[in-house]
């Protein structure tokens, strides 16, 4: 009622703002008046009184940011940091899967998220992991069903299943997957879609199956036939992949309130030093695309595929999320507003609050277990100098399948070679003390020296590790079971930079700003051992354990071929 008397002038209003040139994301059109704010939501726009009066002095007034779909983990800050980043950039909602803590510590690590994200003045829905383990081809350190996972549809911010990545469950109406695809749509909630390298009939068979979205397109022929099928096309610019560019094209006056802006995997220092979804927005607006659809697509767009019905526009009966920015067209945000309170102003945060008592994460620690390993325990033999080889792809999810001669010794053992930038790669189961090793080589890294190992893993995040080596993966195996999880850079038998993630080898749980740092030493030691500086190491490190992407990866159990979606030899 009192947001009611406020927007017929009967009271005061507790906020107004005057004099803004404000965003209608309805009509595309930039419109005036006051906006009246009452209780954290607009009640009008037009003429209005307020205890509080805040002249925008012609600036322009526009939803507060939207991100559709991230993986918080990937931060590899817990939510209370993770918001402080997100807000500086102008995002106040995000969309979340926590399907990386979830194949690590499942339900535990899915109420852990829920728990952390309560009491801020950010918006965080969750969609519920579909795929614990991702496929059967990993060890995962848990297994979630429907009757793991029903309980979790009464909480307010699950809106419903996220990135259904096992294709052929559903191509094969596999029980435990049409269970929870069955269960979502009788519980009223949203399903996401993974539809990496499907064709135009199996999109008729998610659509089918009630999956609406798709994060997954990578060229514009893709991109088209999703919203051709009706799904909203989710444009991904994250740290490994970079779609946007090659999306864009797409995007239309006809079709682009389809589409929306997500970011799904971007490391904390990318976040800080590039930004969010306001990077998305700054770049789709110097590619040409229009201003305001660039806006509707960070706003209002993902509001309406998630069906959240107070979010992503300045209208009455709207949640007070809004950015006042100087100009459009660079995304100069000067001030933040979060339920009609002001949050960021001029790059720094304002009164944000302290962080609650700690939530309990007792289960979430002490989550790297393996035997002692060797030195042998890294050996491939080949019979024959040709071999199956990871290829990668520069910012790039997808990997190709090479066949070339590799250096083989006088035991038949592979040799990684710096010359022909052939890398030895292992992944080592981590949760259940299996001895499970997978092991492959790699080509694209650039290491020239040292190894790299990390327990970001997707998707089961098992220990992954990459070198020139075996003397220095075995230290960084061993040096990573003490740290219990984390990323690290040796050389020659001694670290050079390291970062713990003792929360279920994902998360830090450190300020945001020490976490950044020491990112900015690890990428120093990067460059020591002769990485390239055009992608990020150990993130592209971390995506070639996803069994879920082309073309070739690797999981403990082996090398992983994606379109046959069966493990083969590393012997050609």
């Amino acid at each position: 009622m009192r947001r009611i008397d406020v927007a017929a002038g009967r009271s005061p209003a507790d906020l107004v703002i005057k004099n803004g040139q404000i965003l209608d994301v309805f009509n595309g059109e930039i419109i005036d008046g006051d906006i009246a704010i009452m209780d954290g939501s607009i009640a009008g726009i037009g003429e209005y009184s307020g205890e509080t009066i805040i002249d925008a002095k012609g600036q322009y007034i526009t939803p507060a940011f939207i991100d559709g779909h991230v993986h918080i983990e990937s931060s590899m800050v817990v939510p209370y940091e993770f918001a402080q980043v997100l807000l500086l950039h102008g995002v106040t909602t995000v969309v979340t899967d926590p399907h990386e803590i979830a194949n690590v510590s499942g339900v535990e690590g899915i109420q852990y998220m829920l728990d952390s994200s309560e009491n801020l003045p950010f918006d965080i829905y969750t969609m519920l992991p579909s795929c614990v383990p991702a496929t059967e081809f990993e060890h995962s350190g848990a297994i979630l069903n429907i009757e793991d996972l029903k309980p979790f549809y009464l909480h307010p911010k699950v809106l419903g299943l996220a990135e259904v990545m096992n294709f052929p469950a559903v191509h094969n109406g596999e029980g435990s997957m049409i269970d929870k695809i069955f269960e979502t749509q009788r519980a009223g909630k949203k399903i996401d879609g993974h539809a990496a390298g499907l064709s135009a009939t199996d999109l008729n068979i998610y659509m089918a199956a009630g999956i609406r979205t798709d994060h997954e397109s990578t060229t514009s022929e893709e991109a088209k036939e999703r919203l051709r099928k009706g799904m909203y096309l989710m444009i991904r610019e994250g740290t490994v992949a970079k779609d946007l560019r090659k999306l864009l094209p797409v995007v239309n006056e006809r079709n682009s309130r389809r589409c929306l802006f997500v970011t799904d995997d971007k490391l904390l220092d990318d976040l800080l030093s590039e930004g969010s979804i306001d990077h998305n927005v700054k770049l789709a607006i110097s590619e040409g695309l229009d201003p305001i659809i660039a806006y509707q697509m960070a706003t209002i767009n993902p509001a309406e595929c998630f069906s959240i019905p107070d979010k992503g526009a300045i209208a009455p009966g709207y949640k007070a999320d809004f950015l006042i920015l100087h100009d459009l067209d660079t995304v100069a945000i000067s001030h933040v507003y979060k339920d009609g309170k002001l949050v960021m102003e001029n790059n720094r945060l304002v009164d944000y609050p302290e962080p609650s008592p700690a939530v309990k994460k007792e289960k979430l620690t002490n989550t790297v277990h393996f035997d002692k390993l060797t030195e042998t325990d890294f050996n491939i033999y080949l019979m024959h100098p040709k071999a199956n080889i990871i290829e990668i792809i520069p910012n790039s999810l997808v990997t190709r399948h090479i066949v070339e001669e590799v250096t083989v010794n006088e035991d038949g053992l592979f040799q990684p070679s710096i010359q022909k930038d052939q890398l030895k790669l292992a992944v080592i189961e981590r949760h259940h003390m299996t001895r499970q090793i997978g092991l492959g080589i790699v080509k694209g890294l650039g290491l020239k020296s040292g190894a790299i190992a990390t327990t970001v893993a997707h998707d089961s995040h098992n220990l992954i590790l990459a070198g020139t080596n075996d003397s220095d993966l075995l230290f960084a195996a061993e040096k990573m079971k003490k740290m219990q999880g984390g990323l690290i850079v040796v050389e020659n038998g001694r670290s050079l930079a390291s970062l713990e993630l003792p929360i279920a080898g994902l998360l830090s749980d450190q300020p945001y700003q020490q976490v950044n740092s020491n990112l900015s030493f690890i990428n120093n030691a990067l460059k020591d051992l002769g990485a390239s500086g055009f992608f990020n190491p150990f993130l592209t490190l971390s995506f070639l354990a996803l069994p879920v992407i082309p073309e070739l990866k690797l999981t403990d159990i082996g090398l992983f071929h994606v379109p046959s979606f069966k493990h083969i030899d590393i012997e050609n």
